[in-house]
Order: structure tokens, then C-alpha cells, then sequence
């Protein structure tokens, strides 16, 4: 039974740790792979990235695999979040061997930012530590493919997409070849995923099914109470649209590799304009090598490609609708639903 999210991957589970009130409109949210880890890639294509260990996912260095992915609020200062998670692991023996104890390890854990700083009205309150730990003790708690939470939740807590709430969205799909292929994003971009003339989704138009468009009516006010809302607010300075897309393929690090970046195409189908210098738009992909690849099809990669940037897009939708409006402190962001109905 699937649950239609990134944990129908066997063995990848979920948290979130969020934070709201009292100046606080942020979280994180970790992914955190089978014991053992999983083969691990990243691709970096926003101008105003805020990553780490980024650098040791690339395939011509020596680590093969992690054993979590930290997605975070509070920009730079969130990255701090990684280190909560890295100890945590440390604890069970979890990383890179690196002596002859077990005990002595190295944990690997890359991590990236979204900004939502001061969208509580808190500048300073942003995710440390505790929170990363927070969120895969909540991940370690879950039980295995157990659904997950969507919308104003983890790093998507303070998300926006444009005007509007954005959040934490995931979808997954089965291939014909039984390969499971699934993506989490957390949508937080300068763009919209609004097309204005018509208020329905962009990504919507990409998933293969008759689209809906809201009536002309409740699309004339929708419009109305986003150039309200444009007007009594500056553009949020910096955004960042995350994502981590796993499959339970045999994977390279080189495979791994073109399959995040291929993922990206994912986010520019739901989301307009994308990778600008005021984003930091990353995707990680991570493949746990239970099915192996079809060795006599050379290009069997392609479906799992195929179905990244699909997933990806698919869970766009998924977090745009599924978050809800904030008014507080820090600003108004109306949703989507909100202004459209489901």
C-alpha cells in the first residue's frame, strides 16, 4: 500500500519540527535514509544558495552515501539545524567509518536553507540544533511508509511562493519496471505558481489529467486580493525551492547526479520564473539500490528521470494547496485555497 509520498521509498522516513508564535514562523524537516545510508547527489541551480556538504555529494569525491538530508528554515542560520542531526546519528554509529571503533564515524549530512527570516515578525527566531534534532527523532518515530504531513509544516512553515503560502508538498509513483520513484518540496519561491490569467496552478497543466480552472468570478477576486496583498507588502527579498527525490533504484553517484538535475525541470513547470539570483533553488537525490537497473537496457534511466521532474512537480501542487493562510507579525500570505476553493 502506497501513500503516495516520499516514504513509499522503503526505508526512507520523514519529520518535521515547526515552530509557530511568539515571533516564530519556521521549522525543518529531515530525510533520513535506511540505516546504512543511501547513495547521495545534489544539483545547485539558484543564484543565492545556502547549502553544506554539498560539496562531498560530488560524484568524483569519496563519500558513496548519507544517512540524512536536512531541509531547513532561517537561511544561513538554519544550516545550524544539520548539527543536531549530525550528533544524533553520531550517537548510533551512523556515517563514515573513519577508525577502528565503531563508534568512530563521521556523519555526512547535507543540508539546505530556504529564507524565511522575520516572516514570524522574530528575526532571530530561527531553527538551531534542537530543532534539526527534533525533527529526525520525529522521523526515527515514524513508522515505515507512514504518510506525511503537508503545508505549513518543518522548513515549509514560513514558505512562500510568490504572494501566496507555500509549504511542504510530496508525491510518488510506481513504474512499470516496479521501480519507486518520489520527491518532497519545499515550495518557497520568488515566482508564482499562479498562472494569472486563468488562476489555475502551472503545474496542474503538466499532470496529465483535464484541469479544472476556477470560475471567472472567483478568479476576478482572487486577483483582487492578491494585488491587495502585493500592495501592502514588499516581494520577499530571497526564496529558495527545495527538493529531495528518492527512488529505490540502483543507483551511481554519477546516476544519482543527473537525476537531481534533470528533477529541476520539475520546478520550472510549476513555477515562474525559477533559478534567479534571488533563489537558491536545490534539488538532492538520493536512491537506495533495492532494484537494481535493467543492465541490458542502457537507457533505463530515463523513466526514473522522467518521473523526478514529474513527482517533483506534482508535489508543488500538492504543498501550494495544502497550506494554509498566515496573518500575523511578519506579514499576510493568503493561500491558495484560501482564494480558490479546492
Amino acid at each position: 500500500m502506497t501513500v503516495d509520498a516520499l516514504t513509499d521509498v522503503a526505508g526512507v522516513r520523514v519529520g518535521h519540527a515547526t515552530r509557530t508564535g511568539d515571533g516564530w514562523l519556521t521549522g525543518t524537516t529531515v530525510v533520513l535514509a535506511p540505516e546504512g545510508g543511501a547513495v547521495a547527489a545534489v544539483d545547485v541551480r539558484g543564484g543565492g544558495p545556502g547549502t553544506k556538504e554539498t560539496d562531498a555529494l560530488d560524484p568524483r569525491n569519496l563519500v558513496q552515501k548519507v544517512e540524512a538530508v536536512v531541509l531547513t528554515g532561517g537561511s544561513a542560520y538554519g544550516l545550524d539545524a544539520a548539527s543536531g542531526v549530525m550528533a544524533w546519528l553520531e550517537e548510533r554509529g551512523r556515517g563514515v567509518r573513519v577508525g577502528p571503533d565503531p563508534a568512530h564515524v563521521v556523519p555526512v549530512v547535507p543540508a539546505a536553507c530556504v529564507f524565511d527570516l522575520g516572516r514570524g515578525g522574530d528575526f532571530r527566531a530561527r531553527p538551531d540544533a534542537a530543532t534539526g534534532r527534533a525533527a529526525v527523532e520525529a522521523a526515527h518515530a515514524s513508522a515505515p511508509g507512514a504518510p506525511v504531513a503537508q503545508g505549513c509544516v518543518g522548513a515549509g512553515t514560513g514558505a512562500a511562493v510568490g504572494v501566496l503560502k507555500g509549504g511542504v508538498g510530496t508525491a510518488s509513483t510506481v513504474l512499470e519496471s516496479g521501480i519507486t520513484v518520489a520527491a518532497l518540496v519545499v515550495a518557497n519561491a520568488a515566482g508564482s505558481a499562479v498562472d494569472p490569467e486563468t488562476g489555475v496552478l502551472y503545474g496542474e497543466l503538466f499532470q496529465g489529467r483535464r484541469v479544472a480552472y476556477p470560475e471567472p468570478a472567483v478568479h476576478e477576486s482572487a486577483r483582487r486580493r492578491i494585488a491587495e496583498a502585493e500592495a501592502s507588502s514588499a516581494p520577499p527579498p530571497l526564496n529558495t525551492t527545495l527538493a529531495v527525490v528518492a527512488t529505490d533504484a540502483g543507483l551511481s553517484k554519477a546516476q544519482a547526479q543527473k537525476l537531481a538535475g534533470t528533477a529541476h525541470d520539475g520546478i520550472a513547470r510549476a513555477v515562474r520564473p525559477v533559478h534567479l539570483l534571488s533563489d537558491g533553488d536545490t534539488v538532492f537525490a538520493l536512491a537506495t539500490g533495492e532494484r537494481p537497473l535493467d543492465a541490458g537496457q542502457p537507457l533505463a534511466l530515463n523513466e526514473v528521470l522522467a518521473a523526478g521532474a514529474d513527482m517533483v512537480t506534482r508535489a508543488i501542487v500538492r504543498a501550494v494547496r495544502a497550506a494554509e493562510p498566515v496573518d500575523g507579525p511578519g506579514g499576510r500570505w493568503p493561500s491558495y485555497g484560501e482564494l480558490y476553493g479546492g
